[in-house]
């Protein structure tokens, strides 16, 4: 269960969990073709529309793309292999026998890979009940355990003592985990609120970001990261950003929400008025719009008249595009948490303040 960047660099180092939505479909899409294959997202289909399918077929090449088919109904049409794009598929525990033989076809089709998604507050089970379970999976998706990754899924952690409570659970999973030839293992987790349109505006807020302390936690036991990135693992979660301008970005440990409402002049320049606050921050990257695809939109709308405020969706996947940057510069630099990532330049990309008491805040 060590990481993958440690001993196979063409393994990803990263797992995000992603909503199928415009702006976090957007950040993927900006990725740099020679950093994609460093992630694995998860990809958590809700709604199946053309704009999905469009948008998986022209992700970077090299994205190893894992898609949740969970929260579809169990027909025919949610079948991975008919949509014509190389994907991977994520097992649920209970899926049912049809929707298991349906995931073995997509994953020998393409990848010849899977994976395994454990929600540790949903599966709780004993090792062996944990094992039939697993080789269920196995059986009927006709796989064997080195072609899947397991992803044990921690869900919300917002405050130490859900870290308290999450941590026994997932070490005794890996301990189960270790009995079997997994390729890979990782835990995610989120932290974000399911909503941040109670946080104060006007100022920057900052929120911890409790799924990396969890993560630092079980760093003796060399597994895999994955979170969710700037959304909630709270299912039903607002979209990130409200009707207010919002960008939530990322900096080692916290995230930092700003929410404009400031009066006067037009939208635009509300908006351009939180980015050159933001530009301006301490947390803002040393290498500046050179960091992200993000990073690059938000000083493009500093500058006064430079571009539009954009929308939520804007909002997001410019915040998202930031997070993934800064997620991949800390795995694969340990040494150091921020600093030039190399993820992305203008020319490979593709079509503030700290709160006065320092305090960490969550949404009310």
């Amino acid at each position: 269960m060590v990481p993958a960047h440690r001993g196979r660099a063409a393994e990803p180092v990263y797992r995000p969990i992603l909503a199928n939505r415009r702006g976090e479909l957007e950040a993927l899409g900006h990725l740099d073709d020679v950093v994609a294959p460093l992630l694995a997202p998860v990809l958590q289909v809700s709604v199946l529309d053309r704009f999905t399918l469009d948008v998986l077929g022209r992700l970077p090449e090299g994205l190893r793309t894992a898609v949740d088919v969970t929260g579809l109904p169990d027909t025919p049409e949610t079948e991975l292999v008919r949509w014509g794009v190389p994907l991977v598929p994520v097992i649920g525990l209970a899926e049912s026998d049809r929707r298991l033989v349906a995931h073995g076809v997509a994953a020998r089709a393409h990848a010849q890979r899977a994976v395994v998604r454990l929600r540790v507050g949903r599966d709780r089970a004993g090792p062996d009940a944990a094992t039939a379970a697993a080789e269920r999976v196995w059986r009927l998706a006709r796989l064997v355990p080195e072609q899947c990754d397991l992803l044990l899924d921690a869900g919300d952690v917002c405050c130490p003592a859900d870290i308290r409570m999450a941590e026994p659970r997932i070490r005794r999973l890996l301990e189960w985990a270790r009995r079997h030839a997994w390729h890979a293992v990782s835990v995610a987790a989120g932290a974000m609120p399911p909503t941040v349109s109670g946080l104060p505006t006007d100022e920057p807020v900052r929120l911890d970001r409790w799924d990396w302390q969890l993560w630092q936690r079980l760093a003796d036991l060399d597994v895999g990261y994955g979170d969710y990135g700037v959304g909630s693992a709270v299912p039903g979660a607002e979209q990130p950003g409200d009707r207010l301008p919002t960008v939530r970005y990322t900096t080692d440990g916290a995230w930092w929400v700003y929410r404009w409402s400031r009066r006067g002049g037009r939208g635009d320049d509300r908006f351009a008025d939180l980015c050159r606050t933001l530009v301006s921050a301490p947390h803002w990257p040393t290498t500046g719009a050179a960091f992200s695809w993000g990073d690059h939109e938000i000083l493009r709308r500093a500058r006064r008249g430079a571009a539009g405020a954009g929308s939520a969706s804007n909002w997001a996947a410019w915040g998202t595009s930031h997070h993934l940057a800064h997620v991949l510069a800390t795995l694969t630099h340990p040494e150091r948490e921020t600093g030039p990532s190399g993820l992305w330049a203008p020319e490979h990309g593709r079509p503030g303040r700290p709160h006065r008491n320092g305090e960490s805040r969550r949404a009310g």
